[in-house]
């Protein structure tokens, strides 16, 4: 995961100097997991749309980013919900999801573990059972387990403490797996699902850029 990590990072500094190859590769990157998200706001058929204005400000607000690929994701996932929430007011209603869930487990890179991770939670109906849970719940599910993003970053995104945002995704994941008991295959899919990320040390250079690097005593 971390050189996959370091190739978003270069091709996102890439897309801002103008390299529409590498935003062609941060969109693959970040896509089908930010759609996801988005699905567990918006349902079908309107996620398409709302991931489709979220990509439109990605591009035009791209030049005042500044960070690396975690950096990035929660960046992203902050427009995709703000855009979600616009879309919500406007119809009145969060809906139950549906339809077809194959956007979410697919592949942007040959080989990617985080994505098989991806397709397992897509296996069957376990994205609609998302959208059974309380909104908080699913929203921290959906972005500590599928986008990635650690405890901090999701709270950032969320607006709430990062306390807030464990214990949400800690109970929405204890419901999924109540919802899937019933469905063996479909439990084990959950199960294979890697741990929800937790945040790393950072060390910023003089580009602006952050890198991450393992955590010590003295950050605890």
């Amino acid at each position: 995961m971390l050189g996959d990590d370091a190739e978003l990072t270069a091709a996102v500094l890439a897309a801002q100097d103008g390299d529409e190859t590498a935003f062609r590769t941060v969109y693959r990157a970040v896509h089908p997991r930010l759609l996801g998200y988005v699905r567990t706001l918006v349902g079908d058929p309107d996620a398409e749309d709302v991931a489709s204005e979220t990509w439109l400000q990605i591009a035009r607000d791209l030049e005042r980013f500044s960070g690396d690929a975690d950096r990035f994701r929660g960046w992203a996932a902050r427009i995709a919900r703000n855009r979600a929430l616009d879309h919500i007011r406007m119809r009145g209603r969060r809906p139950a999801i549906g339809g077809d869930e194959t956007e979410l487990a697919a592949k942007p890179a040959e080989s990617d573990t985080a994505d098989e991770a991806m397709e397992s939670l897509a296996t069957g109906s376990t994205l609609s059972l998302i959208a059974q849970l309380p909104q908080d719940q699913a929203e921290a599910v959906v972005l500590r387990v599928v986008v990635g993003l650690d405890a901090k970053t999701a709270a950032e995104t969320l607006g709430k403490r990062p306390g807030a945002v464990r214990t949400a995704a800690h109970r929405g994941l204890k419901r999924l797996a109540e919802l899937l008991g019933d469905d063996p295959e479909s439990a084990t899919a959950l199960g294979a699902l890697p741990p929800p990320r937790e945040p790393r040390g950072r060390a910023v250079t003089s580009a602006g850029v952050t890198h991450t690097r393992p955590r010590t005593q003295k950050d605890m």
